[in-house]
């Protein structure tokens, strides 16, 4: 009985802490430690993992993601060598608060997008730089740019080589 007592007391606290989560919106950056990331000049894209559906968001996309790159000292080849290859992918997905109550009893849900930004070592496309950012969007077209121009940013605040000023 005091078996069966403590697996019903792990399964209910495990079960109200999952219960409690809120989704992690946010930028996420992974760079790998042993990388001298000054060393790199230049970058071209590979073909986007998972390429925005929307044409216009794809290309905010690729166009934010340059403004960054040009912004940490790194110059853009549209083919040949270079020393990283860039490429990205995107997603949307609807949340749902499960701790609102709307009207009829319906819970609220809201768009989320997801953008992963990976930078590989064009030599051996060893993965050297991923930022990943979760965040609430607004769908209409004229607000999209600038959340993708605020994730992008902050991706790349984070970059381990910002050129001095």
């Amino acid at each position: 009985m005091k078996r069966f007592s403590t697996v019903c007391l792990a399964l209910g606290l495990a079960t109200a802490s999952l219960m409690a989560q809120t989704p992690d919106y946010g930028v996420k950056v992974t760079a790998d430690r042993k990388v001298d990331f000054s060393r790199f000049k230049s970058y071209t894209w590979d073909d986007p993992a998972q390429k925005a559906a929307d044409k216009a968001v794809h290309q905010g996309i690729m166009d934010a993601v340059d403004r960054e790159m040009k912004a940490v000292g790194l110059e853009k080849r549209e083919s040949g060598p270079a020393d990283l290859k860039v490429t990205y992918g995107s997603l949307s997905r609807t949340d749902v608060d499960l701790k609102s109550k709307g009207k009829n009893g319906e819970l609220r849900e809201y768009a989320v997008g997801s953008l992963v930004v990976i930078l590989q070592d064009f030599g051996t496309r060893k993965e050297v730089f991923r930022a990943r950012a979760d965040t609430p969007i607004d769908a209409q077209p004229d607000k999209m740019q600038a959340t993708l121009d605020h994730v992008v940013t902050e991706m790349f605040a984070k970059y381990p080589a910002r050129p001095r000023k």
